[in-house]
């Protein structure tokens, strides 16, 4: 048997590329936090391979029973306040505005970074307060914190170009701070309206490496996007009774995804007998974004 030997530099460089591979895997699965008070309900039903879900939502198990004061104050086991020491009340000034935001975890170095968007009436407090929606917004608060990540929630004018313009600037910003981050966009209601200019700009339709649609709408000029191109992965979380966006619209948008490509990574879960703002109570941030990392351009 002949032996062939690697010179010093080959040796290195595999070194290097495997240990660079273990570390990348290892810093991008977000760590447990609370998961079993935040997993998701009983499954009623599946389909197209586990891409779409039908979850059993109940007010009074979900709202009632979790809340100390419905839709107001959570229970204190579904929290951890103490990550407010890693959150900070910002301004950061842009070409296209002076954006004000609140960021929790490293603002340089981070590994991943997620954004929440508010809808209408919303501002830059609802993605950081810890008790309303379940607790959830404490729950990526804290996930962001202990895995070396980013978690911003900003102001912005409106939900058109200029306000599309403040977020990208956000981006850019902490993605040159960060230049490793994977970045997801999570968007609640009218939200979604960014969501999805986000992904039509070259910019950060370029950078960006996931959108999460909570309650929200649908465009179907996403299909033509960078960020489709990409491939970049789309989780929706409907509510059945969603009054405002009708579940049956979102449903159509996201199977019109798997039709133009049977593959795209895209996932539907549905809240059976849910309203507007149940996808972002009960999301599952960590699963949600684990699969979206695994996914990520």
């Amino acid at each position: 048997m002949a032996f062939r030997f690697l010179s010093p530099l080959h040796s290195f460089l595999i070194a290097t590329f495997v240990l660079g591979v273990a570390a990348h895997a290892d810093a991008l699965e977000l760590k447990p936090f609370k998961d079993d008070l935040f997993a998701y309900p009983a499954t009623i039903s599946s389909d197209t391979n586990g891409a779409y879900t039908v979850i059993d939502y109940r007010e009074m198990r979900d709202i009632n029973q979790r809340d100390e004061v419905p839709e107001k104050r959570v229970h204190a086991q579904y929290t951890d306040t103490s990550v407010r020491k890693v959150q900070q009340d910002l301004m950061l000034k842009t070409d296209a505005g002076d954006v004000r935001h609140v960021a929790v975890g490293k603002t340089e170095g981070a590994a991943v970074i997620v954004l929440y968007l508010h809808g209408q009436g919303g501002s830059r407090k609802q993605g950081a307060d810890d008790f309303t929606f379940g607790g959830n917004f404490n729950r990526l608060k804290n996930l962001m914190a202990d895995n070396g990540g980013l978690y911003l929630s900003p102001d912005f004018p409106d939900f058109g170009d200029k306000g599309a313009a403040q977020v990208a600037a956000l981006i850019d910003h902490y993605a040159e701070q960060s230049p490793g981050a994977k970045i997801f966009a999570a968007c609640g209601s009218m939200g979604g309206s960014l969501c999805w200019k986000l992904a039509a700009r070259k910019d950060t339709g370029g950078r960006i490496n996931g959108l999460l649609l909570l309650g929200s709408l649908w465009d179907d000029s996403f299909l033509a996007s960078p960020a489709f191109k990409r491939r970049v992965p789309v989780f929706f979380g409907q509510g059945s009774h969603d009054v405002v966006f009708p579940v049956a619209n979102q449903e159509a948008f996201f199977r019109s995804i798997l039709t133009k490509t049977k593959t795209y990574p895209t996932r539907f879960v549905r809240f059976e007998t849910g309203t507007h703002g149940t996808p972002i109570r009960m999301v599952d941030w960590r699963g949600t974004l684990n699969w979206m990392l695994s996914k990520a351009p």
